[in-house]
């Protein structure tokens, strides 16, 4: 899934807290945002893996929400956001396509790496790859219902992200097939030296030509 849907599915984990704390509505929906966002900081270091935990992440999560129904507070409630928001991230990564520069080809099964079970985890593409219309329908859903419960007692820090995360979801899906030859393209003009430190997704052999 694109980066944006997983920040705006964070976003709709605040939404129980907007209807019954609506005092800590925008703490929820920023940890909402920032916890759906910050698992996408390992897209360059071991991507879906170095910071993707989609079983261990719960065991954080669950406490942590525990402790904000009994002492619920700005502090609380954003950590059990936040926390929640991740751990939702790692695990809806198994719905989407395999790690790889062109998933609509399906060359991947790779979802997400599972340190429990310390193997890959299977793409089971019910997204069939981010960036694909129903990723972007799956975005609007999320946003559409922040938007409608959160406008409010969040004003700006709700509406104001969510359409900037819709219209960049909307451009990137249409432009997503074009960005990965353009991608290939670029990498061709990093230095040797760097190149190291490249995605091998970026580096496939045929990938401007789709084979």
């Amino acid at each position: 899934m694109m980066a944006t849907t997983h920040a705006l599915l964070g976003m709709a984990l605040a939404l129980p807290v907007v209807v019954g704390a609506p005092e800590l509505a925008p703490v929820a929906i920023l940890a909402g945002l920032v916890g759906g966002l910050l698992p996408d900081l390992d897209l360059y270091v071991g991507h879906r893996r170095t910071l993707h935990y989609p079983i261990y992440g719960w065991l954080a999560a669950i406490p942590a929400t525990a402790a904000a129904l009994v002492a619920p507070s700005a502090v609380t409630v954003g950590v059990a956001i936040a926390l929640t928001a991740a751990a939702l991230h790692a695990a809806t990564d198994v719905a989407g396509a395999g790690l790889e520069l062109r998933p609509w080809q399906a060359g991947s099964d790779r979802a997400v790496y599972s340190h429990y079970h310390d193997r890959w985890l299977t793409a089971r593409r019910w997204v069939r790859y981010d960036g694909s219309p129903e990723d972007l329908g799956l975005a609007s859903v999320a946003g559409v219902a922040v938007i409608g419960l959160a406008a409010e007692p969040a004003g700006p820090i709700a509406w104001g992200p969510v359409g900037g995360l819709l219209a960049v979801s909307t451009v990137y899906v249409l432009l997503r097939k074009s960005l990965a030859d353009l991608a290939v393209r670029l990498v061709r003009y990093v230095p040797a030296p760097l190149k190291v430190h490249v995605p091998s997704r970026y580096l496939e052999t045929g990938a401007v030509d789709g084979r």
